[in-house]
Parts: structure tokens; C-alpha cells; sequence
């Protein structure tokens, strides 16, 4: 009989693919926050009305319940709000702001967070001490208030926020990227590139920081659905985005005082829409990181 032919090794991505999808509430959590994704960027596109458009915007229609029509003939499934704003329309809006301001947030802390961590971790001495003597003061402060001081200096909008929330957020990826560089930089892959006389950039990029991208990762989730929250939380607090682009946060505030007038679903639809997005995230970060965690593999 002719051997059975070897069993081909399998690459990293599927193997990650595949224990990522023996948890079906992770799956679900993925789906959910790529169909959140798909909406809110096509909200131009398929969303009834542009909330931001005043022409649009009919003060007769407003306070309208869930399924009410207008007397254009519209139909307003999620309700309007008390300048007649289609609540449909605008959580697809807001759900877009939010990812904007998360994700670019998100790539502007992890790239300095990612310097810093390499720089503290390779260099060590001095230079480490130093990082992360500013990581420990920026982490010993709540999120929130170091979020409310800044905006309260630079004022209300869009770009504020985003660099608040990276001057908050990137301490999380300079501690995870040096803890993990530091276990790497003593590995025989390293000690080879020092020996090849390679510089000192190519190998903290090139070798290094591709073996800490595992719980960076991770973080980088966590963090996604912390600055949702974060920016709802300041937009709601009335510190975040201006009137006029209205976060899910700003729309949850507009009808927090018609909430025991009945008019529910001004804050209710949008805090649901932001709940279902952040525990979306929350189940794809909670598996990932079971996933990369050798103490939890079998």
C-alpha cells in the first residue's frame, strides 16, 4: 500500500480563521459588525433622508411614532426626532461618524503607541524609563476626564475628538508593544540580525514588531469599541461633535428629556444601534484574544 501522503501544514490565517469560527457568538459578532460597517458607509447612499440637510428637514414631521407616515407620503420606520430629523437616517449617520472617529483614531495611537513601545523595548536604559514614566502618568488618569480636560481646551468637533482620543489611547499600545518586544529582543532571530550588522530600524520593524502584532490585535479591538463609547459618552455629555453632525451619542442626548414625555424611540433606537455595535466588537475581541493566548490553547 503507498504512504499516506503528509499532512500540509496549515498558514497561520487559516488556522486563526478556523478557531476563530468554532465560536459561533464571535461569528455572530463579526457579522454584526460588518453589516454595521456596510450601512453606516453606504448611509448616503440608502439611508431615506440626509439628516444633515436642513431642506430636507420638515418641522411638521416631527415627533412622529415609529411607522408613521408623513404628510409627504414618507414613512418614517424608526419615528423622528423634534425637528423632524428621520431617526433611521440619522443613527445610519451617526454610526458612521462614530466608526470614522474610531478607526482613525485607532491607526494614529497604534502607529505612535507602536514607536514608542519599540523605542522603550530596543534602546531600554534611559529611553524606557522615560516612555514609559509618561505611559504610567497618561494611564493613571481616567479616559474620560483627560477626554473632558482636552476638549474643553481645543472646543468641539470632529478632528478634537480624534485627538483626544489618541492622546488617550495611545499609551495601551506602547505598553502592550513593549512588553511583547522585550520577550521577543531576546530570541535567537534577533541575536542573528544583530550579527548581520542590519539597522537598527529594519530589525525593530522588519523582525521585531511583526511578532508583537498578536496582542496588539488585541488591544487594537478592545480599544475600537472603547472609543466608540468614549465618543458617544463626550458627544452626549455635549463636549464631542458639533449639532450639526450628530453622533449616536448627540442623538441619544437630543431625546433624553422626551423619555418620560413617551417619545422613546428619540434615544432609545440609537442607544440600541450603539449597544449592538460595541458588544459586537466586544465577542470578536473576547475570541481573538482567546485565540492568540497560549495559556488558553488546547
Amino acid at each position: 500500500l503507498p504512504a499516506p501522503a503528509p499532512a500540509r501544514a496549515q498558514s497561520p490565517l487559516l488556522r486563526i480563521a478556523r478557531n476563530f469560527a468554532e465560536d459561533r457568538l464571535a461569528v455572530l459578532g463579526l457579522l454584526l459588525f460588518l453589516a454595521v460597517v456596510v450601512l453606516a458607509f453606504a448611509a448616503p447612499w440608502i439611508a431615506p433622508q440626509n439628516p444633515y440637510d436642513l431642506a430636507q428637514l420638515d418641522i411638521m414631521d416631527g415627533g412622529l411614532p415609529p411607522g408613521e407616515a408623513s404628510f409627504s407620503g414618507m414613512t418614517y420606520w424608526l419615528g423622528t426626532d423634534q425637528q423632524g430629523r428621520d431617526m433611521l437616517s440619522a443613527i445610519l449617520y451617526g454610526l458612521r461618524i462614530s466608526l470614522v472617529v474610531a478607526l482613525v483614531s485607532l491607526a494614529c495611537a497604534i502607529t505612535i503607541g507602536v514607536v514608542a513601545g519599540m523605542a522603550a523595548a530596543w534602546f531600554g536604559g534611559r529611553v524606557d524609563s522615560l516612555i514609559m514614566r509618561v505611559v504610567d502618568l497618561q494611564l493613571s488618569f481616567p479616559s474620560i476626564l483627560v477626554a473632558l480636560i482636552l476638549l474643553a481646551l481645543f472646543g468641539r468637533g470632529v478632528d478634537k475628538v480624534i485627538i483626544a482620543l489618541v492622546i488617550v489611547q495611545w499609551a495601551y499600545y506602547a505598553r502592550t508593544v513593549r512588553s511583547s518586544a522585550i520577550v521577543e529582543r531576546r530570541k535567537d532571530y534577533i541575536e542573528a540580525a544583530r550579527c548581520l550588522a542590519l539597522s537598527h530600524r529594519r530589525i525593530m520593524f522588519r523582525h521585531l514588531l511583526p511578532n508583537c502584532v498578536p496582542p496588539l490585535i488585541v488591544v487594537a479591538t478592545v480599544q475600537i469599541a472603547q472609543a466608540i463609547a468614549l465618543e458617544a459618552t463626550l458627544s452626549f455629555l455635549g463636549v464631542g461633535v458639533p449639532i450639526t453632525e450628530p453622533s449616536l451619542g448627540l442623538l441619544i442626548a437630543n431625546g433624553y428629556d422626551y423619555l418620560l414625555s413617551g417619545r422613546y424611540w428619540v434615544s432609545v433606537f440609537p442607544g440600541i444601534a450603539l449597544l449592538i455595535t460595541i458588544v459586537a466588537i466586544n465577542l470578536v475581541g473576547d475570541r481573538l484574544r482567546d485565540i492568540f493566548n497560549p495559556r488558553l490553547q488546547k
